[in-house]
């Protein structure tokens, strides 16, 4: 395949508990484009619990991500990208100061941060098209748990049926800031999305399903029962903290959400009497680069 085959693109995932770079060639011949990732890094910065807990971006955390951000466009530059996209999500959206923080990483980075609504979000997710792939006799629900929010797109009969963002993330829970009601009525919410739809199978997206799965072994196939997904739960949540990060060898940041994450992904399959959730280790980076490259709406360097 001819170097004129090679479109490069980023995308950058702003998200509530840390920050994703995804750089991506995409290879194009007569069958449908490859997407290749060359590099995804993840750097822990967690502008959910300033957005969640204090309703605003400290000046500490805006000057780390003016860091972040300008290592990242460094790298987007070295990697020759020919588009590129920034997406934030739960925490920028309800942080009150979100205006003076995109103008000052725009200010010191020349990165414009674009904050996205739930909804568009999950149709980023979506994007992957991950559904169209599979069985048709099957209805399908993305989810994705991230810190701040939950997306849930239901598809089925080659069509997308509903597409729903939930206030209900793992740094919420986290910091109790999910009340027994609000837990209760997305749980009801979950259930009326896939009311009708039977058989439905789960898709997983987002760094806290790709680290249950890893952590549960799988190597033979991609996807986890519900009862496989509780008994890793419960095995997990039988570790204090400090021996999730020692002994499971889990990073700071994702130990202290994991037990949430369990929560959300078994509550939503419970509720939706779903049995089975994929796990093609994809997220909304991958989502961002899916799009960039239908669209030529991005921002050029």
């Amino acid at each position: 395949m001819g170097k004129d085959n090679i479109i490069k693109l980023a995308s950058v995932d702003i998200g509530s508990n840390a920050i994703r770079l995804m750089l991506c060639n995409v290879y194009e011949g007569d069958d449908e484009p490859l997407f290749k990732k060359v590099e995804l890094i993840r750097f822990p910065l967690r502008l959910g619990e300033d957005s969640f807990l204090k309703g605003f971006i400290t000046d500490e955390t805006l000057a780390r991500l003016c860091n972040v951000m300008g290592a990242f466009r460094l790298l987007i530059e070295a990697f020759g990208a020919e588009q590129y996209r920034v997406c934030a999500t739960s925490a920028m959206r309800e942080a009150a100061n979100r205006h003076e923080v995109i103008k000052k990483v725009k200010d010191q980075t020349g990165i414009l941060i674009e904050i996205i609504e739930g909804k568009l979000e999950a149709e980023i997710i979506y994007s992957n098209h991950i559904a169209e792939h599979l069985e048709t006799s099957n209805s399908y629900l993305y989810i994705d748990v991230g810190g701040g929010s939950t997306e849930l797109t239901l598809f089925s009969n080659g069509k997308t049926k509903s597409s729903n963002s939930f206030n209900i993330g793992t740094i919420r829970m986290l910091h109790h800031r999910v009340t027994k009601d609000q837990w209760n009525a997305f749980k009801n919410e979950v259930h009326d999305i896939c009311e009708g739809y039977d058989p439905v199978v789960a898709i997983g997206s987002g760094g806290n399903i790709n680290k249950i799965f890893k952590m549960t072994g799988k190597k033979d196939y991609k996807y986890l029962t519900q009862a496989k997904l509780k008994d890793s739960y419960n095995y997990v949540k039988g570790f204090t903290l400090e021996q999730r990060i020692k002994e499971l060898k889990l990073n700071p940041d994702r130990a202290d959400v994991i037990i949430p994450a369990y929560r959300i992904f078994l509550a939503i399959m419970k509720s939706a009497r779903i049995d089975k959730i994929m796990i093609p280790q994809i997220g909304l980076s991958d989502g961002i680069i899916h799009q960039l490259y239908e669209s030529s709406s991005a921002k050029v360097i």
